[in-house]
């Protein structure tokens, strides 16, 4: 009998690689764990957003789990904004809209769980026009 238990991972943060999200000027996403490491469920990735960023009205196939690590920025969800700090967690539905603006001074920086799997993101302008 074969033992099917994925096999346990520890990935330093020096390792981690940070990319530029295409939609939105002032923020990078690094991927600390995902599927590709043989986590079978989830995912969790780090975003960063840099002092004065803005992320556009945008929807995901996906829900979103997300906690706080640093600075203070606003959170759009559906027509509400939200002013978060470090130490804040937020649940994001799939399929609900949702934005990002950091009018202060420093980066903000968050972790974000996701199911593994496909994740079309929509941005709001476009899924309103496709109607």
């Amino acid at each position: 009998m074969s033992d099917s238990r994925p096999n346990p991972v520890v990935k330093r943060g020096r390792d981690i690689e940070y990319d530029a999200v295409g939609a939105a000027d002032g923020m990078k996403k690094g991927v600390l764990i995902s599927e590709a490491d043989g986590a079978p469920n989830f995912a969790i990735r780090r975003f960063v957003l840099d002092a004065g960023a803005e992320v556009p009205r945008h929807t995901n196939e996906v829900e979103h789990e997300q906690h706080v690590l640093s600075g203070t920025y606003t959170v759009g969800i559906d027509d509400e904004e939200y002013e978060v700090e470090a130490g804040d967690s937020l649940f994001i539905p799939a399929g609900v809209v949702h934005w990002y603006r950091n009018d202060s001074d420093e980066e903000g920086s968050f972790l974000c769980a996701v199911p593994n799997g496909d994740d079309e993101i929509v941005l709001a302008d476009d899924a309103q026009t496709n109607r």
